[in-house]
């Protein structure tokens, strides 16, 4: 079973194309890790896959191990105490562009052929033990992509039994050790355009018995790299109208900032002071070049820091019996 090693699976959906799902996806991995979270990132989006390019990732490729695929390792977890450096957990992803010949290899599947490679996904890709979520970026709409996922993930949870232990004390206990789809984050930005394909995306979340955990409004307004002040450039709260309509939780506003686009394409430093910090045979350099590191200088960094927080913590209340 693929998703043995992972305790909760969080999809990031949107019905409309162009909202930022992938950006989203990542960071909240990467804020998820440096909250202390072992992540990893399964990217389903078949025919337009984001994130190896998200990640500057786009030349590895899936390694090949007994029993399945092993995914790309975008960052190793780091213990408290390590060189005086805060934890942080590991990241993985695994798309579909790591299997490719090349970045332009076109996808031309039929929808037999995605569900098989979904149940595959699910199925034979070795994800590291211990793995505390696993994110799905997911193509927009409600297409096979988002049925078979679902799907797999709810036959998964049904047919994994739980297994017996002892707390110790001579009694046993009931651990429940199935991978569980915990629910959507979905995303939107203000303009009524996008909320009115969202909504739709909101009904499948009910009729597919998936819970939303949030709302996130993207692209809502332009941070000012230089002051930080924020202007709105498009229209203003329709998500958050959006999810007061339908009664699920808003978690809040992300705006347009140059500096997450620049983080992207492997600029070192994008804060609005230079980075002081010494360097060390080269040791502190080669640090600071980890995506992990240079995000936290981001503007948007404790926009998903906080809810990531939000997020983790609805999860393990629901998992509270």
């Amino acid at each position: 079973m693929g998703l043995e090693n992972i305790k909760h699976v969080v999809l990031i959906l949107s019905g409309k194309g162009g909202v930022g799902k992938s950006s989203v996806t990542l960071q909240l991995a990467l804020s998820l890790t440096r909250q202390g979270h072992n992540v990893g990132i399964l990217d389903i989006d078949l025919t337009g896959p984001s994130i190896p390019r998200l990640l500057n990732l786009e030349d590895k490729k899936v390694t090949q191990a007994p029993g399945g695929w092993l995914p790309v390792k975008v960052h190793d977890a780091r213990d408290a105490g390590d060189e005086d450096k805060p934890a942080r957990g590991s990241l993985h992803a695994l798309s579909l562009a790591f299997l490719l010949p090349s970045r332009s290899s076109a996808v031309i599947w039929r929808g037999p052929k995605k569900t098989a490679m979904i149940r595959q996904f699910v199925s034979d890709v070795l994800w590291p033990p211990n793995t505390d979520y696993l994110l799905i970026d997911t193509p927009p709409g409600t297409s096979d992509e988002h049925i078979a996922i679902v799907e797999e993930l709810h036959k998964l949870a049904a047919d994994v039994q739980p297994v017996t232990a002892s707390n110790g004390n001579g009694l046993a206990l009931e651990i429940d050790s199935r991978p569980k789809l915990s629910g959507a984050v979905v995303v939107t930005t203000p303009q009524a355009i996008a909320t009115a394909d969202v909504r739709k995306e909101l009904n499948f979340c009910v009729k597919t018995q998936v819970p939303v955990l949030g709302v996130i409004e993207n692209m809502a307004g332009y941070m000012c790299p230089c002051c930080g002040e924020i202007s709105n450039v498009f229209s203003k709260g329709g998500g958050q109208i959006m999810a007061s309509e339908a009664n699920v939780p808003f978690l809040g506003s992300v705006p347009i900032d140059t500096g997450f686009g620049a983080l992207v394409e492997g600029a070192k430093d994008v804060s609005n002071t230079a980075n002081d910090a010494p360097v060390t045979n080269g040791h502190d350099s080669e640090e600071s070049s980890e995506l992990v590191e240079r995000y936290g200088k981001c503007g948007l960094y404790p926009i998903f820091a906080d809810f990531a927080t939000t997020i983790d913590q609805k999860i393990q209340n629901s998992s509270v019996p």
